[in-house]
């Protein structure tokens, strides 16, 4: 496995980006339906366009299996394939951040209590709570810092 930027944004790199994303909000986003999932799906590749950081892990083939976009301090999006779950890949993504790019702040769902879990054994504690995610759907988020 390798853990690097993506320098390159190609259409192929970010489909399969895109692929990786709705694997792991299939897998650990249950409150949402499948229409929503879709819904939500659509914003996607322009959020991956316009992070300012992305990075990627890849397999021993090359092709990216799990990836983190940050924007300044902030975690804005980590996502893993449900098969590599569990294996550490999820603490190697933010800990490259923080290591790489002095990741400090993240937001999380509130409905997905194993991803909270996640952080705050990686030390981030909620500072914040909102009723709505940023598009002002009735998602609360946590928001969480080191």
């Amino acid at each position: 496995m390798r853990i690097a930027g993506l320098e390159s944004r190609t259409p192929e790199c970010l489909d399969r980006l895109l692929e990786v994303w709705e694997c792991s909000v299939k897998a650990t986003h249950a409150f949402l339906s499948g229409g929503e999932v879709e819904a939500i799906k659509a914003y996607v590749p322009q959020a991956l366009r316009e992070v300012p950081r992305l990075v990627a892990a890849e397999n021993g083939k090359g092709v990216p299996i799990g990836f983190l976009g940050a924007d300044r301090r902030r975690l804005e999006m980590l996502f893993l394939l449900p098969e590599v779950r569990g294996k550490g890949l999820g603490r190697a993504l933010p800990q490259y951040g923080i290591d790489r790019y002095g990741l400090r702040e993240l937001a999380v769902n509130e409905q997905n209590p194993q991803a909270r879990g996640f952080y705050e054994r990686m030390g981030f504690h909620v500072y914040r709570r909102t009723e709505t995610d940023g598009q002002g759907e009735p998602y609360p988020l946590l928001y969480m810092r080191l």
